[in-house]
């Protein structure tokens, strides 16, 4: 009489590996069939320092920019190279997912970003056209990189998360 049995499946238990896995499975299967055009994609992790992780687990507005810093940042280098390839205008796309665990259930907050592999534009006649971008390079990886971190660093400060001396550090190193 002390023993309780309680389902895996029971998406009431806290973390259950089971529920988990199936809502993953089946949020990847919609992205895939019903929100990603058939198109050359590729996935860019943003992982953040431990010193940001807590803040932005608890602070949405935090979570919210930081998110939105990094896709700003890798769209303008979408349109950038597409406008160098002689399509300018173009419209990257992306989904975000946020994961906030790691594997041993520690706070680990990154982002998952399944990018498009190049922009849209709009042909003579309206209709969308794909322009696949090139594969990145080490110095444009870095590039990206080094923009997030100062912008991020500057939307933290600007809103009294992070000292403004932070920033300015953080400026004169990139």
């Amino acid at each position: 009489g002390h023993d309780l049995l309680v389902a895996y499946s029971c998406k009431g238990r806290g973390v259950c590996p089971s529920c988990a896995g199936r809502r993953m499975a089946n949020t990847g299967a919609h992205i895939v069939d019903r929100v990603i055009p058939d198109v050359p994609v590729r996935q860019f992790v943003l992982s953040l320092p431990r010193e940001l992780r807590m803040l932005a687990a608890f602070k949405p507005d935090v979570l919210t920019a930081l998110g939105r810093t990094f896709v700003e940042t890798v769209f303008a280098s979408y349109r950038a190279r597409a406008k160098r390839r002689g399509a300018p205008g173009g419209e990257p796309g992306a989904v975000t997912l946020v994961q906030r665990f790691g594997g041993s259930l520690n706070l680990n907050l990154h982002y998952h970003v399944v990018f498009l592999d190049g922009v849209f534009t709009r042909d003579e006649r309206g209709r969308a056209r794909f322009h696949p971008a090139p594969s990145p390079d080490r110095d444009l990886l870095m590039g990206i990189v080094r923009r997030v971190h100062l912008r991020a660093v500057a939307w933290l400060a600007r809103r009294g998360y992070v000292a403004a001396e932070s920033a300015r550090s953080s400026a004169n190193d990139g």
